[in-house]
């Protein structure tokens, strides 16, 4: 959507709002627009520069999945050759709930640690990166297995969502990729000699592939090798964007379990968080000339907030904006650029609260609704709208509603349409202003 088509939509909503003292409720609002594709059309509309590096980035993502695919497929010949079948796909699990990194500095050199720490290195990617929810206390990658255990789902909506097929081999989906390297530098850092090489290795591969699949200008796809559609884009989902670059951070501060790393990769990675930083407060939504906070993810070519899956819209995105305004807090002693990020997020997040109602089940045949309850703690809707600044709520067939009990039941009980982010925020913005003064 164009800035001049979302001003003509926003004239549009203002005046049914202007003409209707109840709410929007039970209204198709509108529908949800897929992510535009990386085409060439769209690179010849780029400058010279951009076009050649653009064109170098996608040239070198196809390759890349050849790669990943030529591997396999050589793996799974030599076994057919042998009369062997291809192992079962791996078990499923979230990745960084196996691979636990608060313990005490004791476990990380234990048989434990090892055997996790060993399943991640053979499930490395030939491009470097890792699948999402795996189960890293299962037993190493046997030749011929799936990198990922989702290739094997199936279902109605398994092409939507992402499922079934080459997809989410390397990715920073679900905490994917960034968990399994700051895993393996506990590891390592318990191993300084021989033992704990291959370790070391293993994690260098997965920095180079943060820095292969960096965008063009800087911050990450939702999964690289790149296969299209709105994984493509520039992702705060899932805090891709942030989770990426507090790991390139500790890479580049090349301190603790981080300091065998080269300088030259040390470098690059603050070269890229650099990048990051500058992308994640040029992303904050202006509306009307004021600072709002973040959508999902952006159209990495123009920076503008694009929708992913038919019910995820284009819009400003509650849950990624709060970790969003909680990674800058935490960045030090703020220039005036993150200042103004910051007051104006936290203002944002104190002024678009919902109160006096509640997100609860109402029934098996009626599912999750939001109803009234006075006195209700406050929630922040997961989507709103980039222009009235009110709650959307999208479905399977694209629709976008401004009321969640009119969505499907499927819809209503499958997504986290309400959170508490905005108290998290109230809380941390309180501290932050008390030390930043």
């Amino acid at each position: 959507m164009t800035k001049e088509q979302r001003m003509i939509r926003t004239a549009v909503l203002s005046l049914l709002l202007a003409c209707t003292a109840a709410p929007l409720s039970a209204e198709v609002i509108g529908t949800m627009e897929p992510a535009p594709a990386l085409t060439e059309e769209r690179l010849a509309q780029l400058d010279p520069e951009l076009q050649a590096q653009w064109r170098e980035y996608l040239a070198r993502s196809a390759a890349a999945m050849e790669r990943d695919k030529a591997v396999l497929a050589a793996e799974r010949q030599s076994l057919h050759e042998a009369g062997q079948s291809v192992p079962p796909p791996p078990p499923e699990a979230r990745n960084a709930e196996t691979l636990p990194l608060d313990r005490e500095p004791a476990w990380y050199a234990g048989a434990e640690a090892r055997a996790a720490a060993d399943n991640v290195v053979s499930y490395q990617t030939p491009t470097g990166g890792w699948g999402k929810n795996q189960d890293r206390s299962a037993p190493p990658r046997q030749p011929g297995q799936s990198f990922i255990g989702s290739d094997a789902k199936a279902g109605p909506y398994a092409a939507e969502d992402g499922a079934g097929g080459w997809r989410f081999v390397g990715t920073l989906d679900n905490d994917a990729t960034t968990s399994e390297i700051a895993f393996l530098a506990r590891v390592q850092g318990h191993l300084p000699g021989a033992e704990g090489e291959p370790y070391r290795e293993s994690l260098l591969e997965g920095v180079r592939y943060l820095l292969e699949a960096e965008l063009p200008g800087g911050g990450w796809p939702q999964v690289y090798p790149l296969h299209g559609g709105y994984s493509d884009m520039l992702t705060f989902n899932d805090d891709v964007l942030l989770k990426a670059t507090g790991l390139l951070q500790e890479v580049a501060a090349g301190e603790g379990d981080y300091a065998f790393v080269p300088p030259p990769v040390r470098a690059q990675a603050a070269a890229a968080v650099a990048r990051a930083m500058a992308i994640l407060l040029d992303t904050q939504v202006m509306v009307n000339g004021r600072r709002t906070i973040w959508a999902q993810q952006y159209d990495p070519l123009t920076r503008e907030p694009v929708g992913a899956r038919n019910f995820e819209p284009i819009a400003l995105a509650t849950g990624e904006s709060a970790s969003a305004l909680a990674f800058v807090m935490r960045q030090g002693e703020p220039d005036p650029a993150m200042r103004a990020a910051i007051e104006a997020g936290a203002s944002w997040f104190a002024s678009h609260a919902l109160r006096d109602v509640a997100w609860k089940q109402a029934g098996a045949e009626e599912g999750r609704r939001l109803v009234a309850e006075p006195g209700a703690r406050p929630l922040w809707a997961r989507f709103y709208d980039l222009d009235t600044q009110r709650p959307i709520f999208g479905d399977r067939d694209r629709s976008i509603h401004s009321d969640v009990n009119d969505i499907s039941l499927e819809r209503r009980n499958g997504y986290s349409w309400f959170n508490r982010s905005g108290e998290a925020v109230a809380r941390t913005y309180e501290r932050w202003r008390d030390r930043a003064g």
